[in-house]
């Protein structure tokens, strides 16, 4: 019996030393858990290329917990209302619509994007985008793209403390129609990157980023 578990477990680890071996050598073979490249397609089709990019919105203008909470979070609706009250719909058929309304001699007619019109719904405004009793508000439901697993505890704070660079984790956001996940967030990911914080510091600046294993674990 004690010979069978003593098998079993030389199985697991000689089966496990082969997929650390594989996925090192062999992009194409992943670790468990592991969801580099994970692009969900969200409710609304939110383009942080135009926004993080062409517009150079800073992240935390929409996410705002990443500089005093241990979560980055997702902003809420009126976040979006800020600008979005005014702006209904991308600029170029904003513009076709004004030359359009110039040429027939009449008043220009609000142009809502489908996509831009998801949001309203969210909030229960009607085509006018006044408050309409009849929708009952409700939150976009955003698909979360980095998620670490339960056991690990990250908080964003000392990171954007310290100078850490959204990009450095989520990669350059502001080019991605989409976001996916870039890093595969590894432990072996995050210890070689504080190693190499201590011994390049962030932008110039000495740190002292922790390889304990209770800095995450506990």
């Amino acid at each position: 019996m004690r010979s069978k578990v003593l098998t079993i477990y030389l199985s697991i680890a000689i089966a496990l030393s082969l997929l650390v071996f594989l996925s090192a050598y062999n992009k194409n073979v992943m670790l468990p858990g592991n969801h580099q490249g994970y692009e969900p397609v969200q409710p609304i089709q939110y383009s942080h290329r135009l926004h993080a990019g062409e517009l150079g919105i800073d992240c935390q203008f929409c996410h705002t917990g990443a500089e005093k909470s241990r979560h980055a979070g997702i902003p809420p609706v009126q976040t979006c209302m800020n600008c979005h009250k005014f702006i209904t719909a991308p600029y170029l058929e904003v513009k076709a619509e004004d030359e359009l309304a110039v040429k027939e001699n009449r008043k220009p007619r609000q142009i809502i994007s489908k996509e831009i019109a998801k949001i309203y719904e969210a909030i229960g405004l009607d085509n006018e985008l006044k408050s309409d009793s009849s929708k009952t508000p409700s939150s976009i439901k955003w698909i979360k793209v980095h998620k670490l697993p339960d056991f690990v505890y990250f908080d964003h704070r000392p990171h954007v403390a310290a100078g850490v660079q959204c990009q450095t984790c989520h990669g350059a956001v502001e080019t991605m129609e989409r976001v996916r996940q870039v890093n595969d967030l590894s432990m072996g990911w995050c210890v070689n990157c504080h190693r190499d914080a201590n011994a390049n510091g962030i932008n110039r600046k000495k740190v002292n980023a922790s390889t304990d294993c209770t800095a995450c674990h506990y």
